[in-house]
């Protein structure tokens, strides 16, 4: 009995201190999320602005002299954001769900972010380009990928750009989605619009010359932009299972007291009947 009760004692003691460390990650997870919010908020006017000029230009431009639209023969290349630390709950779970369910085996990859390194290894998807260490990265390092991932689709060695990223709808909603960048599909402009394009509008260089200058930028944006997003899913999936875990350790905590105090009354009550049973044998 003695020995059930200081192992009870010590899985207390470990459960809470299990609780103070959750406890303290989900603050860390919460401040990271805003953080991480505000720095996406803050890129969205920028790269809806860039994503609407450059569909606006493209409607001026003479189609077929621009590469970037014509689809290749080749597989499309797939960018995919995973995060480089666990405890995120099921962030990077679901995203490899997602990969299985909307690629075709052999669809090669360039992944960001160090989890689900083995897994990738283990199935049929080649990985062309790892960058690890994603928390850290900045604007400049996503755009080398991204120049990099274009060279591959001018030389042909990719027949297309896609994401797959996590969506962040709220703190409590994110899921794992896609996105085609190339090539770049033409979007309809409003006639109005159009027109007044036209009309007002000189092009030094010409629209087919500042398509070209465009669309590193805007490939760069959209990169960017997405990891942000996938970054700001990341957090709010860390802080839920932190949130999660916090409120398992204070339900452990108080079935274990429970228990405790109950093996200490059935000792207690054990050591009376042994008193009175000594005391009537007198």
């Amino acid at each position: 009995m003695a020995a059930n009760k200081q192992a009870l004692k010590a899985r207390i003691r470990s459960v809470k201190a299990t609780k103070k460390i959750t406890s303290a990650m989900e603050l860390i997870a919460t401040s990271k999320l805003q953080k991480q919010k505000n720095m996406m908020e803050a890129n969205r006017l920028y790269s809806s602005t860039l994503h609407k000029t450059i569909h606006k230009v493209i409607g001026q431009a003479n189609v077929g002299d621009i590469p970037y639209l014509k689809p290749q023969k080749a597989k499309p290349v797939t960018v995919v954001f995973v995060s480089d630390m666990g405890l995120c709950g099921g962030f990077n779970v679901n995203v490899v769900h997602y990969i299985r369910e909307k690629l075709d085996e052999g669809d090669p990859l360039v992944v960001i972010g160090s989890k689900e390194r083995m897994w990738f290894k283990r199935h049929p998807y080649p990985v062309l380009k790892n960058l690890a260490q994603s928390d850290n990265l900045q604007y400049r390092d996503l755009a080398k990928v991204g120049d990099w991932i274009m060279d591959q689709y001018k030389a042909g060695v990719v027949g297309g750009i896609r994401v797959i990223y996590t969506k962040f709808v709220n703190s409590l909603t994110f899921e794992p989605s896609m996105i085609d960048l190339l090539p770049i599909i033409p979007q309809e402009v409003e006639k109005e619009e159009n027109a007044e394009l036209q009309q007002d509008t000189i092009f030094e260089p010409n629209p087919v010359d500042l398509i070209h200058q465009l669309v590193p930028m805007y490939m760069h944006s959209l990169l960017y932009g997405l990891w942000l997003e996938s970054k700001t899913s990341e957090q709010a999936s860390r802080r839920m299972a932190m949130d999660n875990a916090t409120d398992n350790a204070e339900e452990l905590i108080e079935e274990l007291l429970l228990t405790y105090n109950q093996t200490r009354q059935a000792a207690i009550t054990q050591e009376i009947t042994e008193i009175v049973a000594g005391a009537e044998a007198l």
